[in-house]
């Protein structure tokens, strides 16, 4: 009998759009859904309403999705849990967790970012804050919007583990008619991949907001999938990943559509709103923001070029003027495009 068929318990950690839209699919394949968020509001909503008004408005959650604020009422007899806290959150998150999870249960993890000031993968953080081996800890990652995941649009990702078989228990657990997922053990690939991609879609955001045309938009998406690998690669990734669907796949999406967050931030700094101004009016985390500076810092202990980083870095942190910023990528010295590190 399979994980479907047998309608085993599954637990989503926290009730974001993403976490929102997995708990969808998990309740799709007929599992029990308990999403677990800090607030009782929130909590409330789904539960008597079945809504997550703020992150996926108007659309009515299946009534074996619940929530509760409880981490061990969450977590109690779960098969699967999915760990999709921010990835400023997630350590604190998962030793909330820690007391409550039981040894059988799947670790996967879907966030796009690494832990600030500790430069520390998302499975990594799991890892160390719950106490198992970093082969047990899967991610999930690939071109898949919240927004259009629970709409039941064909969406194709990919479940990442060092451990192939606890890959393949979250595939079955997740892969339905609309949801196809495929595996692979190159989890720093994959996580590399989904927090970068974020940098690349806030530049992508400021071409569009200043109408610079699609020849840039295809140069940075390029140019951006090149710093991506050649850092991805220096941490240990496997350099197939990022022509895989965590790589370009999740680079397209994100860096071409309003649904993402970063590109609609990188949008708005276009016209030089403050940044400070930008995260408040978008009133959920905008991954890219932080994942610059992470980048940035990792770029200099692996001695990787990565102008583009480089430049959204002095942007956001340093307020160097757009434009500015463009010239310098423009006017970088003549080089040849397959060198290694430029």
């Amino acid at each position: 009998m399979s994980l479907i068929e047998a309608k085993r318990k599954a637990t989503v950690v926290v009730a974001g759009s993403w976490g929102t839209a997995l708990a969808f699919v998990l309740a799709s394949n007929q599992y029990d859904v308990v999403v677990w968020t800090r607030t009782e509001q929130q909590a409330e909503e789904i539960n008597v309403n079945h809504i997550n008004n703020k992150y996926l408005p108007n659309i009515t959650l299946p009534s074996n999705i619940r929530a509760t604020t409880n981490m061990e009422e969450a977590l109690a007899h779960s098969t699967i849990v999915l760990f999709v806290a921010p990835s400023s959150a997630m350590r604190s998150v998962a030793e909330l967790a820690k007391p409550f999870l039981e040894a059988e249960t799947i670790v996967v993890h879907a966030t796009k970012g690494f832990e600030p000031e500790k430069l520390k993968r998302m499975s990594v953080v799991l890892s160390e804050a719950l106490g198992r081996p970093l082969s047990e800890i899967a991610v999930i990652s690939g071109p898949s919007h919240a927004e259009e995941v629970i709409l039941k649009l064909p969406t194709t990702v990919v479940v990442a583990a060092e451990n192939i078989h606890i890959a393949e228990k979250a595939q079955e657990a997740l892969m339905n008619s609309d949801f196809r997922v495929y595996t692979n053990n190159d989890v720093i690939g994959i996580e590399v991949a989904g927090a970068l991609k974020n940098i690349i879609a806030l530049a992508a955001g400021i071409i569009n907001g200043l109408d610079l045309g699609d020849n840039a938009k295809a140069a940075l998406l390029t140019r951006g999938l090149a710093e991506i690998s050649r850092l991805g690669t220096a941490m240990g990734a496997n350099p197939l990943t990022f022509i895989g669907l965590a790589g370009v796949g999740d680079l397209v999406v994100t860096a071409t559509s309003q649904h993402s967050r970063n590109f609609r931030a990188g949008y708005m700094l276009a016209d030089g709103t403050p940044l400070s101004t930008v995260l408040e009016k978008m009133g959920m985390v905008v991954e890219g923001v932080k994942t610059t500076r992470a980048a940035h810092d990792l770029a200099k202990i692996y001695n990787i070029e990565m102008p583009i980083t480089n430049q959204l870095y002095e942007v956001l942190f340093n307020d160097q003027p757009i434009n500015k910023s463009i010239g310098v990528l423009m006017g970088r010295v003549r080089t040849n495009e397959m060198e290694p590190n430029q």
